[in-house]
C-alpha cells in the first residue's frame, strides 16, 4: 500500500495489551499509525471532536477502531453505541478486542452493530498472529473509503 499510514484508533486501558497491539501493528506490512486512547470518554471526545480534539485537522477520522469493552469513564459498549448511532461515524469499522468471552458481551456488541468481536489470546505468539490476521483483513483485503 502506497501513501500515508492508515490511522488505527486503539481504545485500550491496559498498558500491556496496548503495547502488544502497537508492537504487532508496527511490524505489519501495511503501514499504520496507531492512535492510542486509554478511556472511553476520551475516545468519544476525539471521535465527536470535543474539547482538545475540536480541530478536525488534529483529529482525523480513523480508518478502523480497535475497542476494548472494559474501559474507565465510559465503557466500550457505550462507545460502540455512540459510534454506530452517529451518521458521521457509523461507517468506521469497529472491532471489539477484549478478554471477555461472555455470550452476553458478544450479543450486546453485535446488537450495537460491531463489525467484529475478537477475544485476545493469552500467549504473545497467538496474539501477534491474531493482530497480523486482523491487519491483513481489515487493512488489506477489506475495501472501504478512506
Amino acid at each position: 500500500m502506497i501513501g500515508e499510514p492508515i490511522l488505527v484508533m486503539l481504545v485500550e486501558d491496559n498498558a500491556d495489551h496496548a503495547e502488544l497491539v502497537i508492537r504487532t501493528m508496527e511490524n505489519h506490512p501495511i503501514p499504520t499509525k496507531i492512535l492510542h486512547i486509554s478511556d472511553g470518554e476520551s475516545a468519544l471526545d476525539y471521535l465527536l471532536r470535543r474539547k482538545s480534539y475540536s480541530d478536525p485537522d488534529n483529529s482525523p477520522r480513523p480508518y478502523i477502531i480497535l475497542l476494548d469493552l472494559r474501559l474507565p469513564r465510559v465503557d466500550g459498549l457505550e462507545v460502540l453505541r455512540v459510534i454506530k448511532e452517529g451518521e458521521e461515524l457509523r461507517n468506521i469499522p469497529v472491532v471489539i478486542l477484549t478478554t471477555s468471552e461472555a455470550e452476553k458481551d458478544v450479543m450486546q456488541a453485535y446488537d450495537n452493530y460491531v463489525n467484529s468481536y475478537l477475544v485476545k489470546p493469552v500467549g504473545y505468539e497467538e496474539f501477534s498472529n491474531l493482530m497480523n490476521d486482523l491487519g491483513g483483513y481489515w487493512l488489506g483485503w477489506n475495501k472501504r473509503m478512506r
